[in-house]
């Protein structure tokens, strides 16, 4: 028999094996989802980023018809959990939600992490973002960003901004604030934005970047006073309120925000329904009330847009982390 012949039948088995094993990993792809989801959440039950993602998670439940489980892996400012997510399979029954601490802020904060954003993750849709409000004692003389950039510049040194926490995004938001406007503020991290808010509201520390949810009702009660919000436009839930960039600081833009990541190697048809599905998801009337009702906004993208997002918002903070080391934070 030609040897070329010989050859190709020797080698037919091993074909119709792989062609076998291709065709099983399609039906499985195209039959997803089949069982649970596991979404691991990189902070604990309760906070911020663990009601949106089970906001979320209900919706994407509701529409794959198969259970999404909340995995609550809080510690290390987000990287435990992040770490888990890295290490899960690629199939689509691992997922995660991270906001801007674990995947644009801890890679220039924290040396040595776990994980590495770019390598172990594949980006799969943006879910949400939300401005924050630069919120002020009631006492304070200031009554616009003007009046407080030019309070600051006369007192350099004496007034402090509040945050959840070194690291997080009102404590990089007050540090953005300085580099932007020159000026010299303190930074006094608490264990959390409640007590930070009652500090402020006390009177013991002046200001502070936070989110709607965390300051809305103090606003409202006349106990702060909102001199302007973070993002491109005002909040619908206080209009008169304008935003840093149009109260004096051009360019000045912080948002915080999230959404879902799978381990890297996620197969393109699943990666295609797990987008569609957020597609949808945000469109959802429980979801939009839900997250009107937080003063944010639900918002899907491609995964390429959700990875420029990351990009972007990394390049962004590894730039005020190093003003702040620069200027011995």
């Amino acid at each position: 028999m030609n040897r070329t012949v010989t050859l190709a039948i020797a080698r037919v088995p091993g074909a119709v094996a792989l062609a076998s094993l291709a065709t099983l990993a399609s039906a499985a792809e195209a039959d997803f989802p089949v069982k649970p989801i596991r979404l691991i959440i990189p902070f604990a039950a309760g906070s911020a980023t663990d009601v949106s993602a089970r906001l979320f998670g209900t919706e994407l439940s509701r529409q794959l018809g198969q259970p999404v489980v909340a995995d609550n892996r809080a510690g290390a400012g987000g990287a435990i959990g992040m770490q888990a997510l890295a290490a899960g399979a690629p199939d689509g029954y691992v997922i995660g939600y991270a906001g801007p601490g674990p995947l644009a802020i801890n890679p220039a904060l924290t040396p040595n992490l776990p994980y590495n954003v770019a390598r172990d993750f594949q980006p799969v849709s943006q879910a949400v973002e939300a401005a924050l409000v630069l919120a002020v004692t009631a006492s304070l003389p200031a009554r616009d960003v003007k009046g407080l950039i030019a309070l600051a510049r006369k007192r350099p040194g004496e007034l402090s901004n509040a945050s959840a926490g070194t690291g997080t995004i009102g404590d990089l938001a007050g540090e953005y604030f300085k580099m932007m406007t020159g000026t010299r503020i303190l930074h006094v991290p608490y264990k959390g934005g409640a007590q930070a808010a009652s500090d402020v509201m006390a009177g013991h520390v002046q200001l502070m970047f936070d989110p709607l949810t965390g300051v809305g009702t103090h606003i409202l009660s006349g106990r702060l006073r909102a001199l302007a919000v973070t993002g491109k436009k005002r909040l619908a839930a206080f209009p008169e309120v304008p935003t840093v960039d149009e109260s004096g600081v051009p360019g000045f833009e912080v948002t915080t925000w999230g959404g879902i990541l799978a381990p890297a190697g996620l197969p393109g048809p699943i990666l295609s329904r797990l987008n569609a599905e957020m597609q949808r998801a945000v469109r959802s009337p429980m979801v939009v009330e839900r997250y009107g009702a937080l003063g944010a906004v639900p918002v899907a993208g491609t995964p390429e847009q959700f990875t420029q997002l990351i990009r972007s918002e990394t390049a962004k903070w590894a730039k005020v982390i190093a003003f702040a080391q620069a200027n011995n934070r």
